[in-house]
């Protein structure tokens, strides 16, 4: 969620109960985000779209996917949801390919290829425009009042004061920021050529399906151990670690154990947590009901 953007990354089954108990309802949720084709990922595209057409009411749904992945969710959808009924809202599915998918008014989201059995998987960076801060000091040197004036020179433009002195924006603007950069990677077999793609950013929510003393099982099936998530984490340089899509045979704290003994400040997501992710911070944070 970012202001008023909600996006759903891929959507197991059970994705519309899940959302019901979390109390976080379904308002404005008609993005969403599919890693890979695999059932695990998009078989709870049937519950959902079951919940809006019986008590949501949105205008769009677009489902944005490679695609081998939107032809599964395509045959899923008409063939067993709809069975040739029309969709309750405008349904886009949208093919995504490497590069930029999503332009807001102050972020993007982008996709990327990684490597996982079939074809078409990615994941996704989320990122904020680079910005210039206010310096509030500066502009109360140069007696700049309050309202519209620093408002156009937050936005990069110069202004005439009422006593006529012109003001330009590099009077008042700090050095560049670079916005806050968040990586969502889904199930993948290998991390090489992701160092680059993670660099530096504020979180990485990436999986951690087995421990090491599997990693052949999870050489096999093309996913990572907790300790390869971390080594991925450290070589990259990001400056939080979240750590999902746990199988059931560990326990939460020896999976910590072994991704903490790399990256000391690892995470493993729980369901119904929620995160607050800023630039250089990343908190669980408490969830309020949406009105």
């Amino acid at each position: 969620m970012h202001d008023e953007y909600r996006f759903l990354v891929d959507c197991g089954e059970g994705t519309q109960r899940q959302i019901l108990q979390s109390g976080l309802g379904f308002k404005r949720l008609n993005r969403i985000l599919i890693t890979h084709g695999h059932l695990d990922h998009i078989l709870g595209l049937a519950g959902l779209l079951s919940t809006f057409s019986r008590w949501e009411t949105i205008d769009e749904l677009e489902i944005f996917a490679g695609s081998w992945a939107l032809a599964r969710i395509h045959d899923l959808v008409h063939g067993v949801v709809l069975r040739g009924a029309h969709p309750p809202m405008e349904l886009n599915l949208r093919e995504i390919q490497p590069g930029l998918i999503f332009e807001g008014s102050d972020f993007t989201v982008s996709a990327f290829p990684v490597w996982h059995r079939g074809p078409d998987c990615y994941g996704f960076v989320f990122e904020e425009q680079t910005r210039r801060p206010f310096l509030p000091e500066k502009a109360d040197e140069l007696a700049i009042p309050v309202g519209p004036w620093r408002r156009d020179l937050v936005a990069g433009l110069p202004v005439t004061l009422p006593d006529g002195r012109t003001i330009d924006p590099e009077q008042v603007l700090g050095p560049a920021r670079p916005g806050t950069r968040l990586v969502h990677v889904g199930d993948l077999g290998r991390t090489d050529e992701l160092v680059e793609i993670c660099r530096d950013a504020d979180t990485l929510v990436i999986e951690a399906t087995y421990l090491h003393e599997d990693v052949e099982m999870a050489d096999q099936f093309a996913h990572l151990t907790a300790r390869r998530a971390a080594e991925l984490a450290v070589k990259a340089g990001v400056k939080h670690l979240i750590l999902t899509h746990i199988s059931r045979r560990y326990r939460e704290r020896d999976v910590l154990a072994e991704a903490q003994s790399i990256f000391p400040g690892a995470i493993v997501a729980r369901d119904f947590d929620a995160f607050q992710v800023r630039r250089g911070e990343c908190a669980r944070v408490k969830k309020e009901p949406e009105e």
